[in-house]
């Protein structure tokens, strides 16, 4: 869309909308449209429902455009959810992971406090498990939604005593798992054409599917034989 066409689509909720406004949010960083090669804006249905979301905080919420920039940013890492009934008449719902433009969790990158908040842990608790190559970063020290996964529930977890150092045999479990499937897969992905890697990822997929039945009826099995359940 061209930047009068979106200020056709967002007038009508915001009468005080002008292209000026449009430029101005353009310049904090709220939203980033393509460029044409003449210099024209190109904005996207996604660059239009975050800008709706955007002028929803400000005007419903009284939020500052560097609030609301900070927030959009921490919900696109998966740090924060977005604001509920903030999302405009017109917003989008792809799933129920998702909230039109923002996508939560789709691709989490949390600081360690942010972890640490999330899962419930203290730092130190969060030391120990990345210690114990539990929790991993990724190269640029932010994490992601495995780590997040394995935080919340190491942190469940403590709550009943059980210590990042008791977790070191369900890594150990789980790194065996992994080199199962890499058995599996490599052929698959040393064979030519596009498919291949694509039919390695599906192969994948079921085989960890799978073993994560066995294990959950190993477990169940084990509990039965000890009169635990």
């Amino acid at each position: 869309m061209s930047i009068g066409e979106v200020l056709a689509a967002l007038v009508q909720d915001f009468p005080d909308v002008s292209v000026s406004k449009i430029r101005l949010w353009e310049s904090e960083g709220l939203v980033e449209p393509s460029r044409t090669p003449s210099g024209y804006r190109k904005f996207t249905s996604d660059d239009v429902e975050r800008l709706r979301y955007a002028m929803t905080l400000q005007r419903d919420h009284y939020w500052p455009l560097r609030r609301i920039r900070a927030h959009l940013d921490a919900v696109a890492r998966g740090a924060e959810q977005p604001v509920a009934g903030a999302t405009g008449p017109r917003s989008v719902r792809a799933a129920d992971d998702e909230v039109g433009f923002l996508r939560v969790g789709a691709h989490v990158r949390l600081s360690a406090d942010e972890v640490c908040a999330s899962a419930g842990l203290t730092a130190a608790q969060l030391d120990e498990l990345i210690g114990y190559g539990l929790v991993v970063s990724g190269p640029s020290g932010w994490f992601g939604s495995a780590a997040l996964a394995v935080a919340t529930a190491a942190g469940e977890l403590a709550g009943y005593g059980i210590e990042a150092r008791h977790l070191r045999a369900f890594r150990g479990a789980a790194d065996r798992e992994v080199g199962l499937v890499e058995q599996v897969v490599q052929p698959l992905l040393r064979q030519r054409g596009g498919e291949a890697r694509a039919r390695a990822d599906e192969v994948a997929r079921e085989i960890s599917a799978v073993a994560l039945r066995l294990h959950a009826a190993l477990v169940r099995a084990g509990l039965e034989e000890s009169g635990l359940t």
